[in-house]
């Protein structure tokens, strides 16, 4: 059962991971705006944040969440309204930091030298992941149709366990790769587009996640 059954959880999971959504939007702003040291701390509040999924499914809340309509609209409506808290923030961050750049090239004594450095990286990557009600479809799915109920608890925890391991050195990676001071340098360059960019996608998933 073990190998058979964890090999697949682990594929299923991996692609997931790297897939584009909240996650890696927020820990690219963090690299981007507070370098090396502030993407970790999000990919480290992101790993917490799949604990809680893990544990949650391990009790069997998840299928509390699942078979409960109302409950689960509660907790999508919540993790829609921070998703579009953390969008609107960046689309405020990009207005501002374009006023800036255009006072400036009008000679005005203002303007970007430095990229914004976002607070509070390890919360703003917990909440994220913790609060997405896709995430807590996904584990709940990938618990209940790829892990047998005969599995030990353990086991179920060791498999947890490793999807966290697997969720922080993703996010370390991409943190590590954008914190590359090339790419920095141009993210001040570019630091509107980037988060009005990144800030209509968040805004975006968080419209799909309250009306899906």
């Amino acid at each position: 059962m073990g190998v058979a059954e964890f090999v697949p959880l682990a594929v299923v999971h991996f692609m997931a991971v790297v897939s584009p959504g909240p996650d890696l939007a927020v820990t690219m702003k963090s690299t981007l705006g507070g370098g090396r040291a502030s993407g970790l701390r999000t990919a480290l509040g992101i790993s917490a944040g799949n604990l809680i999924h893990v544990a949650y499914t391990l009790v069997g809340l998840g299928l509390l969440l699942q078979s409960s309509p109302v409950t689960f609209r509660i907790v999508a409506w919540a993790g829609a309204a921070y998703l579009a808290y953390l969008g609107v923030t960046m689309l405020r961050s990009a207005l501002s930091t374009w006023k800036a750049t255009a006072s400036a090239r009008q000679g005005a004594p203002v303007g970007p030298d430095s990229p914004s450095r976002p607070s509070h990286p390890f919360r703003m990557g917990f909440l994220t992941n913790a609060t997405n009600p896709k995430t807590t479809l996904f584990f709940v799915a990938i618990f209940n149709s790829l892990v047998s109920p005969q599995t030990p608890w353990p086991q179920k925890l060791g498999y947890g366990l490793w999807m966290c391991f697997v969720s922080a050195a993703w996010f370390a990676s991409v943190s590590a790769l954008f914190s590359d001071a090339r790419l920095r340098h141009r993210y001040i360059e570019r630091q509107h587009w980037i988060d009005a960019v990144l800030g209509g996608m968040l805004v975006l998933l968080a419209v799909r996640v309250a009306v899906a």
